[in-house]
């Protein structure tokens, strides 16, 4: 059976009467975007507060952070957004859970995705900052001790920044993943990008019109984002500094 294409599609209405299909691809990215930066925000700050916890000589933290870290990583996302969807809300207090399960759409679905993926997420930023403080050289936590520095105050301004400025291309990773990953929502009931994309298929059985723009979409949004990441990178470089120190000589 031959297939009839359209791109015309685009600039034509939507079912829902919003605007062009084009237009209703983009409110989709729209909620791609502020579902994937407000999980980035969780993830970055949770990951970076367990990934430095667990570098620290304190060992039962650093067994919380493992435990942490291990839950979940463990646990396929798809499985992760049904559980913060499905069960999260009947364990909470009843009035709390209600309260919850009536929030209008698409905040029932965009507040279960955005946790969900942040803590997801969260896991992941914790290996990379934790990586990245023990690959820097010992000296330098010995030279911030030296200049009479705190173990806090030698993370904030001597480790921290170094080992930051040393997994910025993993975390540009992350960031691109968790755009990705927002996809999942719509098993929710989020209309992200994908979501959209499907339903756009769905109205006017153009399949493989619908799912090329949501793929263009994707591609020059995370492309934007990459050299986004590479001009930082630039930018807060320190020349001539050696990241990773040779095996078995890292430390806190």
């Amino acid at each position: 059976m031959k297939y009839n294409w359209d791109w015309s599609i685009y600039l034509k209405p939507a079912a829902d009467g919003s605007g062009t299909w084009i237009a209703y691809l983009v409110a989709g990215l729209g909620w791609t975007l502020v579902t994937a930066l407000a999980a980035w925000l969780i993830a970055l700050a949770i990951g970076s507060l367990v990934g430095t916890l667990r570098t620290t000589p304190m060992k039962w933290v650093v067994r919380l952070g493992n435990a942490y870290v291990e839950l979940f990583r463990n646990v396929p996302l798809l499985v992760q957004m049904f559980l913060w969807f499905f069960v999260v809300p009947e364990l909470l207090p009843k009035d709390l859970g209600d309260t919850v399960k009536q929030m209008p759409p698409p905040w029932g679905s965009y507040l279960p995705a955005v946790l969900c993926l942040g803590l997801y997420t969260s896991v992941r930023v914790a290996e990379q900052v934790r990586a990245g403080i023990q690959s820097l050289p010992r000296g330098q936590m010995m030279a911030a001790t030296a200049l009479g520095l705190t173990g806090p105050q030698a993370y904030r301004f001597v480790v921290l920044p170094m080992a930051f400025r040393i997994i910025l291309p993993p975390l540009t990773s992350e960031f691109l993943n968790v755009i990705k990953n927002s996809s999942v929502a719509l098993t929710i009931g989020l209309l992200e990008l994908t979501g959209r994309a499907r339903a756009m298929q769905e109205f006017s059985f153009k399949v493989f019109e619908a799912f090329a723009a949501a793929t263009v979409i994707y591609l020059l949004t995370n492309l934007v984002v990459v050299l986004l990441m590479r001009a930082l990178e630039r930018k807060v470089r320190v020349p001539g500094f050696i990241g990773s120190a040779p095996q078995g000589t890292g430390g806190h």
